[in-house]
């Protein structure tokens, strides 16, 4: 009986809060939604429906943060946080497309791009350690370790896109980064601690892991098609806003899926 009553207080009082973030959230979307889509503009549409499918998870992870246990809820939290977050900085880089390519030639929101991933890709490679630690199988270090990885992996990619160094050295510089983080999530000390979490508990670090792993991949060949002397802006803006839809909601979906799993055992086994 565990989890029954606080869960229906905690479910209303996430869903006036969700209610409340959804009505400021619509305004801000009103707000900087000034330029129309012209209907031949294919990778406008996709920061379209990029910034919708944002916005929607957000609303999703907070209203049902309040219907698992408490120590999956920071975690639920963080998963709102990355799609929020994306979201706030995608109604900025669908405008500044919109913008552009009404004037003939849609030019990539760069940096406001990686200002988004500078601080929502931390988020989810600290996603990890807030799983592990919810079952006391993590480390300071290990956070430390994964939060510098994604600094260097980002701030290397930034460098190497926005020609203030050469690409590819940079490039590379960021796949060992990202090696090191898969290294980390299969086989080095976070999927030690994973092994000895319970069921919910792998099972989102296992589904993260392949998230982070075949879902990241897409980046590396966006920023290839991006550099170079004819970068194909159409397909890499349109590569990493699937990507980033892709990712980080599916990030938090698992996060959920396996916070509920968890929650129900919990429930059952108190029962």
């Amino acid at each position: 009986m565990g989890y029954k009553n606080p869960l229906k207080l905690t479910r209303q009082s996430g869903a006036m809060f969700a209610l409340l973030t959804t009505a400021l959230a619509m305004i801000g979307t009103v707000a900087a939604e000034t330029s129309l889509l012209r209907e031949d503009d294919t990778v406008g549409a996709s920061f379209w429906i990029a910034t919708a499918m944002m916005f929607a998870a957000t609303a999703f992870f907070i209203m049902e943060r309040g219907s698992v246990a408490p120590k999956w809820r920071t975690s639920m939290t963080v998963a709102a946080l990355v799609t929020g977050v994306a979201w706030y900085h995608y109604t900025y880089m669908r405008e500044a497309w919109a913008q552009t390519y009404a004037l003939g030639a849609g030019q990539s929101p760069l940096v406001l791009r990686y200002v988004d991933w500078l601080i929502t890709v931390p988020l989810q490679v600290a996603e990890f350690y807030l799983i592990l630690a919810a079952v006391g199988a993590a480390t300071a270090m290990l956070f430390w370790r994964l939060f510098g990885a994604s600094l260097i992996m980002l701030i290397s990619g930034y460098l190497g896109e926005a020609g203030h160094a050469p690409e590819m050295p940079m490039l590379v510089i960021g796949c060992i980064a990202w090696f090191y983080i898969m290294y980390e999530v299969w086989a080095g000390d976070a999927k030690k601690g994973a092994d000895t979490a319970s069921e919910g508990t792998q099972f989102a670090f296992r589904a993260m892991a392949i998230i982070l792993t075949v879902g990241w991949a897409i980046y590396p060949i966006g920023y290839f098609m991006g550099t170079g002397d004819n970068p194909n802006v159409d397909f890499l803006n349109i590569l990493y806003n699937l990507a980033d839809s892709v990712n980080k909601v599916a990030f938090g979906l698992m996060v959920w899926y396996a916070a509920t799993m968890d929650t129900k055992a919990s429930a059952s086994a108190e029962e």
